[in-house]
C-alpha cells in the first residue's frame, strides 16, 4: 500500500476509533460489572461517562470536518478531556482500558511537542492501572505490579514513539524531496518552453536570414545575367547609331540581337534553377572559353584564355560562382578598366581551384573606392560575397595605372555523380 492509503486509514482510524473502542468498552463494562464489584452509582457514573464521551467525541468530529488535526488550544483540551474520561471510566470499570487505549495514537497530531510525552505518559498511567486489577492499586503486592506495568508501558510507547518519530521524519524527507522533484520538473518543463520558443526563434531568424541570403543571391544573378545582357546591347545599340555605313549597323545589330536571346535564356533559366545558361550543356571549362571569346568580339579588346592542371567536372554551385565572378570581373574590365589586353586562367591545383583576370586598364585606387550606387553593379563587394559563399575567397590587386588582377580561390568540389 502506497503511502496515501496509509494515511487514508490512520485518518479513518482517528475519526472513528474512539467510536468503536467506547463502544468496545461499555459492553465489556456492561458485561463485568458484577465481576468488578461495580456498586449501582458507578454505574450511574460510567454510563453518564460514556455519554460524555460520546458528546465530546462527536463534538470534535464536527470541528475537524474538511480539516486536518494539527496542535492548537481546541485539541489539547480535546485530548485532554478524553484521557480524563477514559482514567475515570477504568477507574470505575478495567475494561474501559479498551477506550483509554487511544491516548497512545494521535498525540503528535493534537499535542504541542513539549506536552507530547506527558500525555503518553498520562496514559501509560490509565493503562497500568486497568491492567493490574484497576484503581487504584489494593495492597503493597498491587502497587508493585502497578509500577510493573507502568515501566512496561512507559517503555513500550518510549520505543514506538521513537520508531513513530523516525518514520514522520523519513515522511517529511520523502515529501522535502518530492517537492524538490515537482520544483525541479516545473524548472525543467519551463526550461523545455523555453528551448522550444528559442527554437522556434531560430527557425524563423533562419528563415529570414535564408530569405534575405536568397535575395542577395538572386539580385546577384540578375545583374551577372540580365542587367549585363541589356548593357551590352545598349552598348551595340550606340555603336549602330553611329556606324559609318550599313555593313557596321547590322554587323552591331546582330550581335544586339544575340544578346537579346542570351539575356531572353537567362531570364527564363532564372525561373527555373538560377544555373547559368553557358553551364547547361558544358562544363566550366567550356563555358569560360565561350564568355571569353564572346566578350571579346563584342568589346574587341585583345583577350587570352588559359587553362592550368588536370581539368575536373566541378559541382554545379563551384562552376556557377566561378562563371558570374569571370563575367563580372569582364564586364568592370569592359566599363571602367579603358583594358587593351585581358588574360583570364583557370588552374586546377589538388583541392583549390583558382579564376585569375587581369588587364593593363588603368587601375584604381582600392582605398578609395565610390560609394556604390542604385544605379552601379555589384562589383567587387558581389564577387566577394560570392566566393565567401562556397568557403572560398577573392583577392584584388591594383594600383593605378598599372593594371588590375582579381583571383578567385574556392574549393575543388567534384560534381555529384
Amino acid at each position: 500500500m502506497d503511502a496515501a492509503g496509509v494515511d487514508h486509514r490512520w485518518t479513518a482510524f482517528h475519526r472513528q476509533g474512539p467510536y468503536a473502542l467506547l463502544a468496545v468498552g461499555a459492553l465489556l463494562a456492561v458485561a463485568t460489572a458484577d465481576v468488578v464489584g461495580m456498586t449501582r452509582a458507578e454505574r450511574y457514573a460510567s454510563g453518564a461517562l460514556t455519554v460524555a464521551g460520546l458528546v465530546l467525541q462527536v463534538w470534535w468530529g464536527r470541528l475537524m470536518r474538511g480539516r486536518t488535526p494539527e496542535p492548537s488550544a481546541g485539541a489539547t483540551f480535546y485530548y485532554v478531556t478524553r484521557w480524563a474520561t477514559g482514567f475515570a471510566l477504568t477507574w470505575l470499570n478495567p475494561f474501559f482500558a479498551f477506550y483509554a487505549v487511544v491516548g497512545y495514537f494521535g498525540a503528535e497530531r493534537l499535542l504541542p511537542r513539549r506536552l507530547v510525552k506527558p500525555g503518553l505518559f498520562a496514559t501509560a498511567v490509565t493503562m497500568a492501572g486497568s491492567q493490574s486489577g484497576g484503581l487504584p492499586p489494593h495492597g503493597w503486592r498491587g502497587w508493585l505490579l502497578f509500577g510493573a506495568l507502568f515501566g512496561v508501558n512507559s517503555a513500550l510507547f518510549t520505543v514506538f514513539s521513537n520508531l513513530a518519530a523516525r518514520e514522520e521524519e523519513r515522511v517529511r524527507a520523502q515529501a522535502d524531496s518530492i517537492a524538490e522533484l515537482e520544483r525541479a520538473n516545473t524548472a525543467l518543463q519551463q526550461a523545455l518552453d523555453e528551448n522550444a520558443a528559442l527554437h522556434t526563434q531560430l527557425l524563423v531568424q533562419a528563415r529570414e536570414a535564408g530569405v534575405a541570403d536568397e535575395r542577395r543571391r538572386l539580385a546577384a544573378e540578375i545583374h551577372d545575367t540580365i542587367a549585363q545582357g541589356l548593357t551590352g546591347i545598349i552598348a551595340q545599340l550606340q555603336v549602330v547609331a553611329n556606324a559609318p555605313d550599313l555593313t557596321v549597323a547590322r554587323t552591331h545589330l546582330e550581335r544586339a540581337s544575340d544578346l537579346a536571346r542570351d539575356s531572353l535564356g537567362e531570364a527564363r533559366r532564372s525561373v527555373h534553377n538560377l544555373a547559368p545558361v553557358a553551364l547547361a550543356s558544358d562544363g566550366l571549362t567550356e563555358a569560360l572559353k565561350k564568355t571569353v571569346a564572346d566578350w571579346a568580339e563584342r568589346t574587341s579588346v585583345r583577350t587570352e584564355f588559359t587553362v592550368t592542371g588536370v581539368t575536373e567536372q566541378l559541382h554545379e554551385e563551384v562552376s556557377a560562382t566561378l562563371l558570374r565572378i569571370a563575367q563580372e570581373a569582364l564586364s568592370n574590365a569592359s566599363r571602367h578598366a579603358r583594358a587593351s589586353r585581358v588574360g583570364v586562367t583557370l588552374s586546377f591545383m589538388g583541392d583549390e581551384v583558382t579564376l585569375d583576370v587581369r588587364d593593363d586598364g588603368r587601375g584604381f585606387d582600392s582605398l578609395a573606392l565610390p560609394a556604390r550606387t542604385d544605379r552601379g553593379g555589384f562589383g567587387l563587394d558581389g564577387m566577394r560575397a560570392r566566393a565567401e559563399r562556397i568557403a572560398g575567397s577573392l583577392t584584388v590587386e591594383t594600383e593605378p595605372g598599372h593594371g588590375t588582377a582579381v583571383s578567385a580561390r574556392v574549393p575543388l568540389v567534384r560534381h555529384d555523380r
